[in-house]
């Protein structure tokens, strides 16, 4: 048997380097979602990232049933959560997609986590980024929908009347596992909103994260004649303004074509 003997490859290594991008994306959004997220992700790659804008998503322990005490167990590792999204470098903004999280936390809770690793970050939470895009289309008078428990909606009735908004009709549909929450058709979330709509109310708010309600906003606003405002939608409005991208973008409902307040 005859054995063939290999030359070592010569390696040529170049004595000059290429010049390199000030970044590999213009704008970078970081993105905490729970370890149980399957909507957060999608959404915001449809909604978000682009050829200029980047999201970089971490996952954070969480374990169903939603109750407040389970949903507040997740603040001590957003900070970690945080430290695993591009170690040391900078970013234009970091959302935690958790809106009944956030309510039971606390807004400036959850910033104050997530700036200990990113100190100076915007910090972006879903009923923050929903306050806002309410408050730019000037709907005081509000229906909420969630999928929630009666327990877990509480505190979020509590967060939007304490931000004065006026709740006409606030609809929970009783789930406790945001993964079963994940597998509503967004038809069915379509049929369901418009049930949940007070005839006064100026705007629709769908809360949840792990809700596809995106995805259907507009045909949510054509059957009710209202705008509507969903949990991610609100958060990657927020995050594109943050980037400075003031781009009217229809085809995900009205908020996504008016301008962030002070941005």
């Amino acid at each position: 048997m005859s054995v063939l003997t290999r030359k070592s490859v010569e390696l040529d290594l170049r004595a000059d380097r290429p010049a390199l991008d000030a970044r590999p994306l213009e704008k970078r959004i970081g993105l905490i979602v729970l370890a149980t997220d399957h909507t957060s992700e999608p959404d915001f790659r449809r909604m978000v990232a682009s050829e200029r804008v980047g999201v970089y998503v971490a996952r954070i322990p969480y374990a169903n049933p939603t109750t407040p005490e389970n949903l507040r167990k997740m603040q001590p590792a957003l900070t970690a959560g945080a430290a695993l999204i591009l170690p040391n470098e900078d970013l234009d903004a970091i959302c935690y997609s958790c809106t009944s999280a956030s309510v039971v936390i606390g807004d400036a809770e959850i910033e104050a986590a997530i700036q200990a690793d990113k100190p100076g970050v915007p910090v972006v939470t879903p009923p923050l980024a929903a306050v806002a895009g309410l408050n730019a289309l000037g709907a005081r008078r509000i229906s909420i929908l969630t999928p929630y428990t009666v327990e877990t909606s509480r505190p979020m009735a509590d967060y939007f009347e304490a931000r004065g908004f006026h709740i006409d009709r606030f609809t929970c549909l009783g789930f406790d596992d945001d993964r079963e929450m994940a597998r509503i058709a967004p038809e069915t979330l379509a049929d369901l909103a418009a049930g949940a709509t007070a005839g006064q109310s100026e705007a629709l708010f769908i809360s949840c994260t792990a809700l596809r309600a995106a995805s259907v906003i507009p045909a949510i606003e054509a059957a009710i004649g209202r705008p509507v405002v969903s949990s991610n939608q609100a958060s990657a409005w927020q995050c594109l303004r943050l980037t400075g991208d003031q781009r009217a973008y229809p085809r995900f409902g009205q908020l996504m074509t008016l301008a962030l307040h002070g941005s």
